[in-house]
This record gives C-alpha cells, sequence and structure tokens, in this order.
C-alpha cells in the first residue's frame, strides 16, 4: 500500500520502489512514530474531528502494535516503503476505516519531522548519560592521582610540570562542555511540528499545543508550517555535537596511545581492550583507542552529509531530506558505542607514576620557575627570560639538569641582577613547580580537589534534569 496512490494509475518501477524505500534505517523510530500517531489521534479526538471511540480504538491498537513490535510477535516488512507506511497499513487492516481516519490533518511531512525530534531527543538523553559516565571515570583517576607528577606538554615538547589530576581534569571540562551543548541542542529539538501538514498547515480546528504537551515537549510548538518541515538545523547541530564529542575523544585516544608506547611508558592498556599481532608475537596494540580515533572521520563525514545534502534546497519539504536519518543514527549509534567503550578502558588503564615522575625531570621543566624565581628577586622579567635560556644551553653542554647546578654558577649568570640562595633548589622541584601554581585553574593538588568536587556537584545537578 502506498499512502500517495491514488494519483497513480501505473506501477511504480521496482527498482525506484528499493531506491525510495526508507524501511531499512527508519524502521528504528517506530516508537516515536506510533508515540505521536497516538497523541495525534487522541487530540483529533478531542477536538471532534474523529470521534471519541474512533480514538480511542486506535490508541489502544496503535499500542498493541508497538508491544508486538516489541515482543516480535510483529517483524517490520522490510517491503514496506517506510516505517510510518507500515504501521499505518497495519492499523487499518485490524481496524479498518477508523484507521483510515488516523491520516487526517497530517502529512508525512510534519509526521517525520516530529519522529525524527522524540528519537532524537532520546538519543541526546542517552548520549548526555555515556558522556557523565565517562566524567565520573576521568574525576575517579584526577582523583586517586591528585600528587602524581608528570610533565606538560606544548608543541608534543616538555613544557611544565603538572599533575596527572590536572591533566584529566582538563578532559573532564571537555566532555562537560558537551554535555551542556547537548542540553542546548535538547532544547530546540523538543518541539512539535505536528500539525504544519505538508507545508502549509490543516484547515481542520486543530489543537497543535495539546500535542506538545501530551508528547512533554518543553519547546513547544513550531511557529512556521513552512520551516517546520524543512528544517532539519537540529539535526546538523546534533551531527555538529557529536563531532565535537570524537574530537574530543580522539585526542584523548591519540595521547593515550601515545603515553602507552615504550617510548613514553606512562600508561598500559588492560588486557580486555588491547589486541595482538599476527606475526610479531611481543606486540601489544591499543586497537581501541586506534579505532575511536579512526571513527572520528566517519562522524565528520556524516556532519559534512548533511550539510551537503541541506545546502542548496528550496522550501519547503523535498525528498534529499530523506537522507538526514541514515547519517545522524550512524552518529548516534558510532558516538555512544564508542563512549561507552572508551570509559571502560579508561578505567582499566594503569597510570605508571614513576615514569611520569622520572620524565618530569626531562627537558628543563622547571626553567619557567628559575626565571619565577629571579624575577621575584628584582630581575625584569625579560632579562629572567634570556638569563635562564643561556642556562638552559650551559646545562645541555653540560649534560646536567638546571637543578644539578652548583649554586656559584647560579649566581655568575645572575651577576649584576640578584643573588641566588640556597632555597633555589628546593623552589625548583617538581612538587615546588606544581604546589606553587595553586591559582584557581592551576595544577596545585587542592585546586585539582576543588575542581573535582565542583565536577561531583554538577554531575548531581544535572543528573536531575
Amino acid at each position: 500500500m502506498k499512502l500517495w496512490g491514488g494519483r497513480f494509475t501505473g506501477l511504480t518501477d521496482n527498482d525506484v520502489d528499493i531506491f525510495n524505500s526508507s524501511i531499512s534505517f527508519d524502521q528504528k523510530m517506530y516508537k516515536a512514530d506510533i508515540l505521536g500517531s497516538i497523541v495525534h489521534a487522541q487530540m483529533l479526538g478531542k477536538q471532534g474531528i474523529i470521534t471519541q471511540e474512533e480514538a480511542q480504538l486506535i490508541t489502544e491498537e496503535l499500542d498493541n502494535i508497538k508491544n508486538e513490535i516489541e515482543s516480535g510477535a510483529v517483524v517490520i516488512d522490510p517491503d514496506s516503503e517506510d516505517i510510518h507506511t507500515f504501521i499505518e497499513g497495519l492499523l487499518t487492516k485490524r481496524i479498518g476505516d477508523a484507521g483510515k481516519r488516523l491520516h487526517t490533518a497530517r502529512s508525512r511531512n510534519d509526521q517525520v519531522a516530529l519522529d525524527v525530534r522524540l528519537y532524537l531527543c532520546g538519543a541526546i538523553t542517552e548520549t548526555r548519560d555515556a558522556l557523565v559516565n565517562l566524567i565520573s571515570v576521568i574525576l575517579d583517576i584526577a582523583e586517586a592521582n591528585l600528587n602524581t607528577i608528570m610533565p606538560g606538554f606544548t608543541h608534543m615538547q616538555h613544557a611544565q610540570p603538572v599533575t596527572l589530576a590536572h591533566h584529566m581534569n582538563a578532559y573532564a571540562q571537555m566532555f562537560k562542555r558537551d554535555v551542556e551543548r547537548l542540553f542546548d541542542c535538547y532544547k530546540r529539538t523538543d518541539v512539535s511540528p505536528l500539525g504544519s501538514g505538508a507545508l502549509a498547515g490543516s484547515t481542520y480546528p486543530i489543537d497543535r499545543q495539546f500535542v506538545a504537551d501530551t508528547l512533554g515537549m518543553t519547546g513547544g510548538v513550531t511557529l512556521n508550517s513552512m520551516d517546520s518541515v524543512s528544517d532539519r538545523d537540529f539535526v546538523i547541530e546534533l551531527a555538529s555535537c557529536y563531532s565535537i564529542i570524537m574530537m574530543h575523544l580522539s585526542r584523548f585516544c591519540e595521547e593515550l596511545i601515545t603515553w602507552s608506547t615504550s617510548e613514553f611508558g606512562f600508561v598500559t592498556m588492560d588486557d580486555g581492550f588491547s589486541t595482538g599481532s599476527s606475526i610479531m608475537p611481543q606486540k601489544k596494540n591499543p586497537d581501541v583507542a586506534e579505532l575511536v580515533r579512526g571513527k572520528t572521520g566517519r562522524v565528520y563525514g556524516n556532519l559534512m552529509a548533511l550539510l551537503t545534502v541541506m545546502k542548496s534546497l528550496p522550501l519547503a519539504y523535498n525528498k534529499d531530506m530523506q537522507e538526514d536519518k541514515e547519517a545522524i543514527f550512524d552518529s548516534e549509534k558510532t558516538v555512544n558505542m564508542c563512549l561507552k567503550v572508551f570509559a571502560k578502558m579508561l578505567a582499566t588503564c594503569n597510570f605508571n607514576k614513576d615514569a611520569m615522575y622520572k620524565a618530569a625531570f626531562e627537558g628543563y621543566l622547571n626553567s619557567t620557575d628559575f626565571a619565577d624565581y629571579i624575577t621575584k628577586r628584582g630581575v625584569p622579567f625579560r632579562a629572567s627570560h634570556k638569563i635562564t635560556g643561556e642556562l638552559v644551553v650551559y646545562c645541555i653542554e653540560k649534560g646536567i639538569n638546571i637543578e644539578d647546578v652548583s649554586l656559584d654558577v647560579f649566581n655568575e649568570f645572575c651577576s649584576g641582577y640578584c643573588t641566588v640562595d640556597e632555597d633555589i633548589y628546593k623552589a625548583i622541584t617538581p612538587e615546588a613547580c606544581v604546589t606553587g601554581r595553586a591559582h584557581v585553574g592551576g595544577p596545585a593538588p587542592e585546586r585539582a580537589q576543588e575542581v573535582i568536587d565542583y565536577m561531583r556537584s554538577w554531575i548531581k545537578e544535572r543528573t536531575k534534569e
């Protein structure tokens, strides 16, 4: 059965039926479609557009169909044009003319727009929960490593000492922003377009607000029927959110992959999240992290596909827009799977504190702290920077670290500016470099703990919403 078949006298070409069909991917929206149809039927009955008895019959049978699909008693027909046609056809087969009245004051255009919005609201919630779980894993690692000193990097070069807690908290902030973006995206998705018809609304006395309220759509109703059926901003926005999430995951994966090399030795992946080589028996590869990193390109591609589909479409609905679902459904599945697996992998990582601490002595990470030390003794910072740079050259030539330099040599470099005392050796230890940065946002352990406490409180508040 084709919902639009009355206009046609000939049969659609078989290849066109296959090409036109969306049942293979839009069937996952069956719950949203049934829910939207139930509320639409209730509105039609309330408004006297169909009888209350017909509305009740439609509602009860749609609920039966949903339960039977979930139990497996009803199998979705892969030869149907789409999930909307399948459900309406099955409904009509069961209850006759009452089923045919369901589509009164509704087009597939606004029906599909509603279904996608309802489905994606659920998808957004699932992704937010997965992100919150990942943030919790990160905070656990951070709290266990408040005093685990490691090198911080810029340009992939040793820069200044930080702690593993501070490093982990940086990713917690990234994923926090991802959660906030999803909350914001949800607001623009949770709006009802039903009642917009094909593009110009309906002549029936419909109650659009009743539909939105009954569905629990907090954003109310859309305000322009043409925009309602042709808007896919909310899909693109979610695809963008997913892309940013994957970018953050990919950065994290890149670091874990690098840290797991023998050159770094900062982390060892659990066997459950690693694979071996078919020819090299000694290998232990971080394949899970690599695969998450690789899938990032897939999610980026879906965003570009959606932008390209929409870039030149005239108002209002066009069939091109059927291409929105496969892309966003794939991103949803990919991101949620990556978040789930990554969180489990991260929770089982073994961080090598000794290797991290040892690395904190390499690369003259305490240079800035030496420069700050003499600056606080009256040396202009630009002069301090020059003196310290020359001191580093001296250390490289001698094959020593800054903390190995004698007090006499320190004072030779600072001659004419200031005197360096014995306390310099305490001031440039990795511990002092970290604890001395106790401002808000700094790596000092007490500040890292404050961030962890704040984030745990933030999670509690968010999970209430």
